[in-house]
């Protein structure tokens, strides 16, 4: 698998200080899972974490210091990202072949995955057909897509499986699904997608995106 967009480094740098939210921890978690790079950067940036608290006056270091492997906060029984595991049954139970898909739209089905009550962002499953182009977007806040299966392009560029998709609220897009194979991808959010279209806007209040 050739991994060609990763989340970036402060992200990255976010999650390893446990300070990123549920939903888009579990996105990184996932990435993490398919991609030795970074697990690198991860246990690397932990390392400096580390090393930098070592220098801090006993009065001002933390209780604790923040774990490498740190796992989604809603998902703590999660194993360390580097096993060998199924990271879709780890985070929903089931994999992919037994997810039991709900419509979203034309030839678009999501599944939602809870996360805990007091994270206010987003995280699901989204499985879009071959060639299904979604309703131009912009995101109220950061938005991660990891691409599980098929892959999709917009104007970015084109994502396939492990490539992660890491937004801001500057962006705005219309990612078009592969063709031949179609889309499966992770997505997480922190705040509902702000849709361009008269019926993103319409479909919103139905989907809950």
């Amino acid at each position: 698998m050739k991994i060609t967009h990763h989340p970036d480094d402060a992200t990255l740098m976010s999650y390893a200080a446990g300070s990123l939210p549920a939903s888009l921890s579990a996105v990184v978690w996932t990435h993490l899972t398919m991609c030795q790079t970074c697990r690198d950067r991860v246990e690397s940036m932990g390392l400096i974490g580390a090393a930098l608290f070592d220098d801090l006056p006993v009065d001002r270091k933390p209780i604790t210091l923040p774990a490498m492997d740190v796992a989604p906060r809603k998902f703590d029984d999660l194993p360390d990202p580097s096993g060998d595991l199924d990271p879709v049954a780890q985070l929903v139970g089931q994999s992919l072949d037994e997810i039991h898909w709900k419509r979203l739209g034309f030839g678009v089905w999501h599944y939602p995955v809870p996360v805990r009550d007091s994270d206010r962002g987003d995280l699901r499953l989204l499985k879009v057909q071959r060639g299904q182009t979604m309703p131009e977007h912009g995101h109220g806040g950061s938005e991660l897509t990891l691409i599980l299966e098929g892959a999709y392009q917009d104007h970015i560029g084109e994502f396939r499986a492990g490539d992660v998709a890491d937004l801001d609220d500057d962006i705005e897009h219309r990612p078009v699904a592969d063709p031949d194979v179609g889309c499966i991808c992770l997505i997480a959010s922190e705040k509902k997608a702000r849709f361009t279209g008269v019926i993103g806007r319409l479909l919103q209040p139905l989907t809950g995106i």
